[in-house]
């Protein structure tokens, strides 16, 4: 027997019709709840018959049905003769109930059908915690998560003809500059929340580096970021930051204190960023999405992520294929972002190949190519020896979602020791392979040349 604050009996006999009214006639209402919602959740017998015959019209044709529909659905299947009349009364009822407070109605009802739903979800948590499961603990997650969204409308679905004005408008995206004038002009100012960047590059070319350069332009702009990194000490990202400031560098600080401290009171902004220090052989997404949420509760409220480096995630699941695990990585790093309305960056390793390679191509992704398809701009950085004694580099767009890719920043300016990074020279993909076309012609051209000066000078 079910219990008064377990139905809509204690919000009285009214409500019910209301709510009843409410389903049939407002069709985006009744989606938001016809899946979560039960006829025994009604105290009456027949307002649950009613709302069992629209759960069955609903299944079949995903809409609720007219009165009319409803009076026909009576007559054929309810066979008793005193349950058609009381069928038939009450929907004159519901008919004609007032259409006052609806709001109120629905917001009550979606209220209750979502706690009962968390009921649920609790129970099936229990039985997971009962058994010792604990590597069932994402499945834990999906049970809450999917409990709390209950009634969330979708935005995703939308009429391509919709919201054209919105659509048309210049500033629809709202990016964060990533302070690398190149990339932001390709990026039409830099990524916006919900869209995730990153770096590919091989071992020791400078990821934390362009990484913390760009949470460093966000918090200067007056965003709060959280940097989170696994393989740094804290003290040297603060470092990196404090050149960014006040241009001296990180072995230098030390002895310049007083000149550092003095700079740094002036580099304060209305944004926040946090730095935070993880694991790197434990931590999955699902344990920075619930430290996102501590900070949040704490009164923190981020704009952008910088992740440093999405490799040193593990997946959440146990994977038959490693590249499996990591595909997933990126797609829930992706998810996050949209979920908690952040710009994501992070950087991923390149493939042994990468090492030599004069530019960095998608296809020299250490791993799951699927982290490079999830992410909606890939940027690599390339350095040959000579570039590093240079503080030189290539950086190129391999892919974008968002503007132009194909485009290489050739010998751009890349101090490691300074945070400085300069992409003022630009050529296409295509422009590389004919400068290198062009050289292996040149050379080929003087070795000809030499020879035949040996030739020549032999006959002489």
């Amino acid at each position: 027997m079910i219990t008064n604050n377990e139905n809509f009996g204690y919000l009285g006999n009214n409500f019910q019709l209301k709510l009843i009214n409410q389903i049939i006639t407002d069709k985006k209402f009744a989606g938001l709840i016809i899946d979560v919602i039960e006829s025994r959740y009604f105290d009456n017998q027949y307002y649950r018959l009613i709302m069992q015959m629209v759960k069955e019209y609903y299944e079949n044709y995903q809409t609720t049905p007219s009165f009319d529909a409803l009076d026909q659905i009576t007559r054929i299947e309810v066979t008793s003769e005193m349950a058609q009349r009381n069928i038939f009364d009450m929907m004159k009822e519901i008919k004609k109930i007032s259409y006052e407070d609806h709001l109120w109605v629905q917001e009550k009802s979606l209220k209750f059908c979502k706690q009962q739903e968390l009921k649920k979800a609790i129970k099936k948590v229990n039985k997971i915690l009962e058994k010792g499961d604990f590597e069932s603990y994402d499945k834990c997650e999906e049970y809450i998560r999917d409990a709390i969204q209950v009634g969330e409308d979708s935005e995703g679905a939308l009429d391509v003809f919709s919201k054209l004005e919105e659509a048309l408008q210049e500033d629809f995206r709202h990016p964060i500059a990533t302070g690398i004038s190149g990339i932001d002009n390709l990026l039409d100012g830099g990524l916006a929340k919900g869209e995730i960047g990153v770096f590919l590059a091989p071992t020791g070319v400078g990821k934390t580096t362009i990484l913390s350069k760009i949470a460093n332009e966000a918090y200067n702009s007056d965003y709060n970021v959280l940097q989170i990194f696994f393989e740094d000490n804290p003290k040297i990202i603060q470092r990196k930051h404090i050149t960014c400031w006040t241009k001296i560098a990180s072995k230098q600080q030390s002895e310049k204190k007083e000149e550092v401290l003095e700079k740094l009171a002036k580099c304060r902004t209305k944004g926040k960023l946090i730095l935070e220090k993880l694991p790197s052989d434990s931590i999955t997404m699902t344990n920075i999405k619930n430290k996102i949420r501590k900070l949040v509760s704490e009164g923190n409220k981020f704009d952008m992520i910088v992740l440093d480096y999405i490799d040193c995630v593990i997946p959440s699941r146990n994977f038959d294929n490693e590249w499996k695990g990591e595909g997933a990585v990126m797609r829930q790093f992706e998810t996050m972002c949209t979920e908690m309305d952040l710009v994501g960056w992070t950087a991923a390793q390149g493939n042994r190949s990468s090492i030599s390679s004069e530019v960095v191509t998608t296809d020299q992704m250490g791993g799951s190519i699927k982290k490079a398809q999830v992410g909606h701009v890939i940027i690599s950085i390339a350095k040959t020896l000579q570039q590093k004694e240079l503080g030189l580099a290539t950086i190129a767009i391999t892919k974008s979602r968002i503007g132009q890719d194909g485009i290489v920043f050739e010998n751009c300016k890349f101090d490691n020791e300074m945070l400085e990074i300069d992409t003022a020279q630009s050529q296409t993909f295509l422009g590389i392979e004919e400068g290198r076309e062009q050289k292996n012609r040149d050379r080929v051209t003087q070795a000809l040349q030499r020879r035949e000066k040996i030739i020549n000078k032999s006959k002489s």
